[in-house]
């Protein structure tokens, strides 16, 4: 019988697909990701299903478009009852450890399948975030921002106010080598998530890594019609609300490389022990994100969009035996499972995907939605082409170039109207829970008025950070003051 392949899979939050050395940005430094992109094979038109958080993993974890799990945004809303292809691996005699953020709804703590399952979400609850209680019993227990002070730091590029070895991406690397070091690879085959919170924001990379990029970075894409993209654009992080310039945009990027580049050191960390234990070789490796960010695009930050900066995403997967090579065919998270299950010579219902094995088979289309109702954005995309619905406005958008520079829609192009169809199909199959139309302004909309974001502080360790102020001196936290 063959030998079992291990599985490495290295996912960060937030991460554009423009941001890794080999596959084309002089700008960044990424050895370890070149390192794997040049014996992998690299999707570079793979698409989040959902360009959010939570809804994009859950598509991953079910490989099942947002239409049949139930969540399009970072809600609890979902229809999914199945236990995830995860479990898959665990029942087929894997030694499978989940390391770091899964945001998974509706339960953030839940086993999702893992044998192992060590914890490390944002808005942490300290009673059963394994990061949260390690940093507690740490010398550092006394930083509250742990992940970098968000609200009005949200955008604003920052230093971690803990040291390397302590950081929530070292803490990463370090529990994803102590697993690899200590599992037995003779006796059973290992499957291994490790995946990092960074570069989410805030873009908070620890000291001296955010004096790794001290020169200015590229400049923001903006189309000749900005304000013709505002139905496109459901974020409320935008560069003029945010009073972004050019310069602290450049900062911003500077501090997002740094975080990236934090994170592939301790990918080459964790590829260094596969190395030593003999196993590089065998194990398939992937790496990808669940959706990027907007970085200054169209006058925009975040995700929250069909545009190709938030909804294109970092997609290889190195296989052992297999040449590298860059496809171009659309991929997308929801192919994961039936494609890491068919390397790994598992059975699974093919039913139960949305996804293909794409070393078997290859998309025609691929799908992606935010949010549903009148508040809804969806998009089918053969990567050579997209077609997007923005329920706000009621208005399709058809693009045939990237970055999304021109709409070229118009509804007597037959191929405009075949994809309208799909979409539609699509969007009348949505099991979603429908909701009303959400206050997510555009830049175009916000120069009427000034504009704050809501205080969406860390709340659950309220009481500690007022305790240490003295009497009088109350702190507001999560929008209300505090003085106990």
């Amino acid at each position: 019988m063959e030998k079992k392949k291990h599985v490495l899979l290295l996912f960060t939050d937030q991460q554009r697909s423009d941001t890794i050395h080999a596959l084309g940005n002089d700008e960044i430094v990424t050895p370890a990701l070149d390192s794997i992109a040049e014996g992998a094979v690299c999707f570079d038109r793979a698409y989040t299903p959902s360009p959010v958080c939570v809804p994009a993993r859950l598509s991953m974890l079910s490989g099942q478009y947002c239409n049949r799990t139930g969540n399009n945004t970072n809600t609890k809303d979902t229809v999914y009852s199945g236990e995830g292809f995860f479990s898959e691996f665990t029942k087929a005699g894997y030694n499978t450890c989940c390391i770091g953020k899964m945001h998974y709804t509706p339960d953030l703590y839940a086993p999702l399948g893992f044998r192992t399952r060590i914890s490390q979400e944002e808005m942490a609850d300290p009673l059963h975030d394994d990061y949260t209680k390690w940093l507690k019993a740490s010398p550092y227990g006394n930083v509250f921002d742990y992940h970098g002070q968000r609200t009005e730091l949200y955008y604003v590029p920052q230093v971690s106010q803990l040291p390397m070895e302590a950081h929530p991406t070292q803490w990463i690397g370090d529990r994803a080598v102590e697993f690899l070091e200590n599992a037995d690879s003779d006796s059973e085959p290992i499957f291994l998530v490790a995946s990092f919170i960074h570069p989410h924001p805030p873009f908070a990379p620890p000291a001296p890594w955010n004096k790794m990029y001290r020169s200015p970075i590229r400049r923001a894409f903006v189309p000749e019609d900005p304000d013709s993209y505002e139905d496109l654009l459901r974020n409320k992080y935008t560069t003029d609300a945010f009073g972004i310039s050019p310069r602290r945009l450049e900062l911003l990027y500077q501090h997002y490389y740094a975080c990236i580049s934090f994170v592939d050191y301790q990918i080459s960390r964790i590829i260094d022990v596969l190395k030593k234990k003999g196993i590089y070789d065998d194990t398939v490796i992937v790496f990808t994100s669940d959706h990027g960010d907007m970085m200054g695009d169209y006058g925009s930050m975040g995700k929250r969009t069909m545009l190709d900066s938030a909804s294109n995403i970092p997609f290889m997967i190195k296989v052992p035996g297999k040449e590298h090579e860059v496809r171009h065919d659309p991929a997308s998270l929801v192919d994961l499972a039936p494609t890491l299950l068919s390397l790994a010579g598992i059975d699974y219902n093919k039913g139960e995907y949305d996804g293909v094995n794409l070393f078997a088979d290859k998309h025609e289309l691929v799908y992606s939605q935010y949010s549903n109702g009148t508040a809804g954005e969806y998009m089918v995309t053969s990567g050579k082409d997209k077609l997007v619905y923005s329920a706000i406005g009621d208005r399709y958008f058809y693009f045939d170039s990237f970055p999304d520079a021109k709409d070229k829609y118009d509804e007597k192009d037959p191929r405009v109207r075949e994809l309208k169809n799909l979409l539609d199909a699509y969007i009348a199959s949505d099991r979603c829970p429908s909701v009303e139309k959400r206050d997510m302004k555009s830049p175009a909309r916000q120069e009427k008025y000034s504009f704050y974001p809501p205080l969406d502080d860390h709340t659950a360790t309220a009481k500690e950070e007022a305790a240490r102020m003295p009497a009088g001196y109350p702190i507001t936290i999560g929008c209300k003051k505090t003085d106990f």
